[in-house]
């Protein structure tokens, strides 16, 4: 179905791997389209609980497709950042528990996309970078947008405005990164850490990654009343009354997702 990814379903979880190695996984039409169509599916499926974002080989993407960002005009860029982002933000969006494992490089369009996942676990050969002005061109899928939010205004006007890279190490003290592993252990990490979310409630998980998704987008007074209607809204769900009790009778809870 997809010749520049893999889309690879393990039980509940989705292993989504950007597949061009040969260039470093760098994102170009082919592959943001099949993004697309994977989140399509994603959106989609209802058994699909949790989506693990990875590349193929020594990188994660190294960024986008620079030969054929070099003839675009102005019309053109609009059209190339505007897909990107979009896509990027349908990534953002999904009700579902997303993590990026970072496995090499990470720069440009690959810094982006891990940064719209949800949590990013990094191996310590991965290297992540906004090196556009070296381009002589800005981040254009929302890096701008989504570093500082993740990391603080200054240490990303830094990395965007110097375009030099940073380590695993220093990614997981400023809090670009939850955590850092052996190569080998990446995906298992990543995987533990999907299946401890799913262990949850399943409305419950969806409803408060929208209070914090959402809410980080709003003011405080605003964030507030939206987490307040979440958790009331859980009080009509058949898990609420499942996970309350299930504590109360000091077994495991069987949630349904209803």
């Amino acid at each position: 179905m997809f010749q520049s990814i893999k889309f690879e379903k393990k039980e509940e979880i989705i292993f989504l791997t950007i597949n061009k190695p040969e260039v470093l996984n760098a994102l170009d039409a082919e592959v943001l389209e099949e993004l697309r169509q994977a989140l399509d599916i994603a959106e989609k499926d209802e058994s699909i609980k949790a989506l693990i974002v990875t590349g193929e080989g020594r990188a994660f993407v190294a960024g986008a497709d620079i030969s054929a960002q070099s003839a675009l005009d102005l019309e053109g860029g609009r059209n190339w950042g505007r897909n990107g982002s979009a896509i990027f933000r349908r990534l953002e969006l999904l009700p579902i528990p997303t993590i990026a494992a970072v496995n090499g490089f990470a720069l440009g369009g690959g810094c982006e996309l891990a940064l719209a996942c949800d949590m990013i676990f990094a191996s310590t050969k991965a290297k992540f970078g906004q090196p556009e002005v070296s381009l002589g061109i800005t981040p254009g899928f929302s890096g701008t947008q989504r570093l500082p939010r993740r990391i603080g205004k200054a240490r990303a006007m830094e990395m965007i405005l110097t375009g030099r890279m940073m380590k695993a190490d220093e990614a997981l003290q400023v809090g670009l990164v939850n955590k850092v592993t052996d190569p080998e252990a990446l995906l298992d990490e990543a995987e533990e850490m999907a299946r401890s979310i799913l262990k949850n409630g399943p409305l419950a998980v969806k409803y408060a990654k929208a209070a914090v998704s959402r809410g980080l987008e709003m003011d405080l007074d605003s964030g507030i009343a939206l987490e307040n209607e979440l958790f009331a809204m859980c009080f009509a769900a058949e898990d609420q009354k499942e996970g309350m009790q299930a504590f109360l009778e000091k077994r495991a809870a069987e949630f349904k997702g209803k």
